[in-house]
């Protein structure tokens, strides 16, 4: 169960995210922030319903485009912006699972317009895409291409010019790191 943050703590944040979309409202270029805010839980939400990682990239993509489009007729309603990007992105999937529907299906059950997402998954998995930007070069690479890639250790060694056993070790080690920095956020 996450813990609650303080309701200061929540007012100064959404006091924060309505000044900023208000600046991006009154110049564009300001947009850029709150896409740093967001970007990843963007698209942990449409990762986790897209199979397809270039999927999941152009669907983030259009959401953000869709949402700097629109955003002059955005109204603050007490809401967190968020939730706004939320209902572009679960429409994007919707319209995507839509025009994809004659051929074989390549995202998950479109979400229902009225089911929540949830947050508390969706931060996670922002949190462990930060994560592994941090870990060391080759740990990230190692990574990358075994989980996103979905490459064998053998391909990894073979374009990293290692040993099979050195890229396993590099596996383990950012694991083991990413484990240890996901679990001390969570007791």
């Amino acid at each position: 169960m996450a813990a609650r943050k303080p309701a200061e703590q929540v007012a100064r944040v959404e006091t924060d995210e309505r000044l900023l979309v208000e600046a991006a409202q009154r110049d564009p270029a300001k947009f850029a922030d709150l896409y740093e805010i967001h970007f990843e839980k963007i698209y942990a939400f449409i990762g986790r319903r897209v199979r397809d990682r270039d999927i999941a990239e152009d669907l983030t993509s259009e959401v953000f485009h869709r949402a700097l489009v629109n955003l002059r007729s955005y109204e603050w309603r007490g809401a967190p912006f968020g939730a706004w990007l939320m209902r572009i992105a679960a429409n994007a999937v919707v319209d995507r699972s839509k025009r994809d529907a004659h051929e074989a299906p390549a995202i998950e059950d479109p979400p229902e317009p009225s089911a929540a997402p949830d947050l508390e998954a969706l931060e996670n998995r922002a949190r462990l895409f930060r994560l592994v930007r941090q870990l060391p070069d080759d740990q990230r690479r190692v990574i990358h291409q075994r989980f996103v890639d979905e490459m064998t250790i053998r391909e990894i060694a073979q374009r990293l010019g290692r040993t099979e056993g050195a890229v396993k070790q590099l596996q383990f080690r950012a694991l083991q790191s990413l484990r240890a920095r996901m679990g001390g956020a969570h007791g």
